[in-house]
């Protein structure tokens, strides 16, 4: 496929992407993993899941952040700019169309009745996907990617430790991890 095609078909399938998912980020990356992995073959799970790690420990929306790295592994800094587009310009206009009517929409029963029960939806699919991850990880059977989740989860859920502070942690982990996977690379 041709540059100009993969960048119109990156622009319609982020701007579909963000136009009809609710719920954050977290939501869109199982869609983008529907759609770049198992739909377009574009990229690998593997890829995938590098590319949530890079997006998820980024500042900034999840979403555009996986749209910055997907978008420059398929075209470059030409792709970051469609996927960007793309995925900004929904939220944008409904953001703008709600901000003129916003005492309405604030006061309105049915909307917030509305948004009540899309909470749920969030709740499943922030479900799926961190289940789907998990997953990953243990297919991958590396131990300390393993015991690490398995320790984030803890501190988080029981222990209540900042998600910054495992975050952080995390990526220094996989730093020394990846370090040390190089040092013995170049040694052996």
């Amino acid at each position: 496929m041709d540059k100009k095609k993969t960048l119109w078909k990156l622009f319609i399938s982020t701007l579909y992407l963000s136009a009809f998912t609710f719920g954050g980020g977290y939501v869109i990356v199982t869609l983008m993993k529907n759609k770049f992995v198992d739909d377009y073959g574009w990229i690998s799970e593997e890829e995938m899941l590098n590319f949530v790690a890079i997006a998820q420990s980024a500042p900034g929306a999840i979403a555009v952040n996986g749209a910055i790295v997907i978008g420059f592994k398929l075209a470059g800094f030409m792709g970051v700019i469609v996927s960007i587009l793309g995925t900004i310009i929904p939220p944008f206009i409904v953001i703008s169309l709600i901000s003129f009517a916003y005492e309405a929409f604030r006061d309105n029963i049915w909307i917030s009745l509305m948004l009540e029960g899309m909470q749920a939806g969030v709740g499943a699919v922030v479900t799926a996907v961190s289940y789907q991850m998990a997953t990953d990880v243990i297919k991958e059977k590396d131990k300390t990617l393993i015991i690490l989740m398995v320790v984030a989860f803890l501190a988080n859920a029981v222990f209540n430790v900042n998600v910054m502070l495992i975050i952080l942690t995390s990526i220094l982990i996989g730093l020394l991890q990846s370090y040390l996977a190089k040092r013995k690379e170049t040694e052996g």
